[in-house]
């Protein structure tokens, strides 16, 4: 009995690897045929979006990568670019295109093979930045003359949706970031008192300024489902742009990797948070923030890699992450990021759980 009670106890010491010092293998996903690629969403299933250059680097195209393949999502009929920004669990894609004679943009819903053009709040241009496992998607459109936060909610029939303004804190601009599982939205808004713009929620049909850290503006990327918000703000005095983490109507400054400024653009189920930060000599490097640590995720990395991660943009509820890698040539690739167990962790908890049951013996 005691001996498969200590074999019990030292499988879970090694399920309980993750939780300790973790180290990721990293992935170029490479690019549609141009030199470069930037990744900007991953899903449950490790499915990746973003966009890259084409052959030539003319134009930009949005791309799904999936089972190793990079495809190609082509524009909503435009000859020039379009940008994937966001999937969901069921593979739905948003993003914006070029359409028409590429004079402007829409915002668009890929699945199923198909682009469609999701419209905009009466004007020219629509961005759309996140969706939720709903297929609501979030960004910003011009109306007449300002440009509002929206949330398109779609409808029972293919290309039937709703668009709803989401309105300002007061001024005439507001840029809609991230959307939840219940349809929260934060974003970046003008507010009336001097033209700055501070992050915001909308819930519940308001709208509601979520502050700063002490400095004049702000802005949200991100929401989990818990209601957790990451983004940005100047801090006190102006004198720098920190990556904030805002739960329970507080907001934490999560501080720097040694340079001036720090952004947060993703957050996962368990409140890690991933984001971009200068270094003392101002370069940028990616972070991981976990556990009320700011991690240089470079350090984490093999160091033969050969690439430098300067920019993480989210992060999948199993700790996948995606993020910008610059190589050997000065080329910006998207890169994935897998968490594996740090080998010393892993090696100690062997050893201590075999350790373990020969005491007991």
């Amino acid at each position: 009995m005691q001996t498969r009670m200590c074999c019990a106890l030292a499988v879970l010491m090694l399920l309980t690897v993750p939780t300790m010092a973790v180290q990721y293998a990293i992935t170029d996903l490479g690019t549609l045929g141009g030199t470069s690629s930037h990744a900007k969403d991953i899903n449950a299933a490790g499915q990746v979006v973003g966009y890259s250059k084409m052959p030539g680097d003319s134009v930009e195209h949005g791309f799904l990568y999936s089972g190793g393949i990079m495809q190609d999502l082509e524009t909503l009929g435009g000859v020039g670019d379009s940008y994937a920004h966001a999937i969901n669990a069921s593979g739905e894609v948003a993003g914006y295109s070029g359409v028409g004679n590429d004079t402007t943009y829409h915002a668009f819903l890929y699945g199923g093979g198909v682009m469609r053009d999701i419209g905009t709040l009466g004007g020219m241009l629509s961005i759309a930045y996140d969706i939720n496992a709903s297929g609501q998607v979030t960004g910003y459109s011009f109306l007449t003359f300002d440009i509002h936060a929206f949330l398109y909610t779609p409808g029972p029939a293919a290309g039937s949706g709703f668009m709803q303004d989401l309105g300002t804190l007061g001024g005439q601009t507001s840029w809609g970031h991230g959307v939840n599982a219940s349809g929260q939205v934060v974003g970046a808004s003008e507010i009336a008192v001097n033209g700055a713009f501070h992050a915001f929620v909308y819930s519940g049909g308001g709208i509601q300024d979520i502050g700063t850290l002490g400095g004049s503006g702000s802005s949200a990327w991100a929401i989990n489902d818990s209601g957790q918000i990451v983004g940005d703000s100047q801090i006190t005095g102006d004198t720098g742009q920190h990556a904030f983490l805002y739960s329970g109507g507080v907001m934490r400054d999560l501080g720097t990797l040694g340079g001036t400024d720090s952004y947060a653009y993703g957050i996962n189920a368990s409140g890690q948070v991933v984001g971009t930060s200068l270094m003392a000599g101002s370069p940028e490097h990616a972070f991981l923030y976990s556990g009320g640590v700011m991690m240089d995720l470079n350090t984490l990395l093999p160091a033969d890699c050969g690439l430098t991660v300067c920019g993480a943009l989210a992060i999948n509820d199993l700790g996948q992450i995606v993020a910008d890698g610059i190589n050997a040539q000065g080329q910006k690739h998207a890169v994935l990021l897998n968490p594996v167990p740090d080998p010393a962790s892993l090696s100690l908890l062997v050893l201590g759980g075999f350790g373990l049951l020969r005491r007991r013996r």
